[in-house]
């Protein structure tokens, strides 16, 4: 593999108040507060409960692990010098979203005004991760056969039960409440570059986007940078957790990549086929059946995974990520966040003691000063 496949990942956190343990339109002070050590790697979101930070462009997965864990920390010791808290989540159990505030930047008023409520709900939070492609036309490429492995990489991140105060019977809801956003999903299948190209290009002609940037799909060819983009994944708790999607992600890239520079290809299936599949995984995560196209019938999530690790198998070692990638196993045997979430709720039947178990489980392995929890 000559191909260089880097690493870029953004998780967003929830801003929680420590008293209420509800979320709290902060992300000024966190800012503010961050600017010495974070200031390149932090950005506001549409909401002002909810702060986004960045990586650089990391060469393998540990670099990206190094950076992740750095960033967190000093995000961790910001937000309790601020009497505050952040935590991992794809939704805040029981905030609603109309006591949030938007956030007051050009950008955000416009969707707001393109938008009504469908933005004003959108309080969610994801983990994005962009792995850098050889160039744009084999990103389309990619991104084609890609989508097929959306849901069962959607599986090990699903960590949204709860919404305004209810368990909503998923294990994503996350994925519930972005679909109401226009250009959402998992993408068509593009024949070329250029019939993707023309695609942004007539939406722009038409007044219908001002860029590429609002197009919202689960997986893009990102309009500005030579990376694809996944972004279906609800925001993790632990960092271990991000790491291994981000190393799995990583692989399936650069995998598909090698097939098709042996001139091999990966059957097509119709986005119909693969969003039932992606409805299971947002259902049930880990303990959903997904189906496998290929023998029609519906196969339990680990054997999946297991066919999706020996498909990886063979580039895992070039890229160094072997030990991120089989983490996957743990996270089959302790639970996605969602599952020990509901773990929590059902011991306690507090959505304030969820909350307080989300922050414990997004510092775990991170230490910071002495302020108590």
């Amino acid at each position: 593999m000559h191909h260089q496949f880097t690493i870029g990942i953004e998780e967003e956190y929830q801003i929680i108040d420590v008293e209420s343990r509800d979320l709290v339109s902060h992300v000024s002070k966190i800012i503010e507060g961050g600017k010495a050590v974070l200031s390149e790697n932090l950005k506001h979101e549409m909401h002002e409960s909810m702060i986004e930070m960045e990586t650089g462009i990391c060469q393998n997965i540990q670099e990206a692990r190094a950076e992740l864990t750095n960033l967190r920390r000093h995000l961790i010791n910001t937000a309790h010098e601020q009497g505050l808290r952040v935590s991992g989540g794809g939704t805040h159990p029981f905030s609603h979203w109309s006591e949030n505030n938007i956030t007051q930047g050009e950008r955000y008023i416009k969707i707001v005004d393109d938008m009504g409520d469908v933005a004003r709900e959108n309080l969610i939070f994801g983990l994005h991760v962009h792995i850098g492609i050889p160039n744009r036309e084999e990103g389309v490429r990619i991104q084609n056969v890609m989508r097929y492995f959306l849901p069962h990489v959607y599986a090990l991140s699903t960590n949204s039960p709860f919404w305004i105060g209810r368990y909503t019977g998923f294990k994503s809801y996350r994925q519930e409440i972005f679909v109401k956003f226009p250009r959402t999903g998992i993408p068509s299948y593009f024949n070329s570059l250029a019939e993707f190209d023309s695609y942004v290009d007539l939406l722009v002609k038409t007044g219908t986007i001002d860029n590429a940037k609002k197009i919202w799909w689960d997986l893009r060819v990102h309009p500005f940078y030579p990376t694809i983009e996944f972004r279906i994944c609800d925001m993790p708790l632990r960092i271990d957790e991000t790491v291994c999607l981000a190393a799995i992600m990583q692989c399936l890239v650069a995998k598909i990549y090698k097939l098709h520079q042996q001139n091999l290809s990966f059957r097509s299936y119709r986005r119909l086929l693969l969003n039932e599949n992606k409805w299971r995984a947002s259902k049930s995560g880990i303990e959903a059946h997904l189906i496998d196209f290929g023998k029609e019938e519906s196969v339990p999530y680990p054997h999946l995974l297991k066919e999706l690790l020996e498909f990886i198998d063979d580039v895992v070692d070039d890229l160094g990520c072997r030990h991120e990638v089989e983490y996957a196993w743990k996270i089959l045997e302790n639970g996605t966040g969602a599952d020990r979430q509901l773990q929590i709720f059902k011991e306690t039947g507090d959505l304030r003691k969820v909350v307080d178990y989300m922050i414990s489980e997004t510092e775990y392995g991170i230490t910071h000063g002495d302020s108590a929890s």
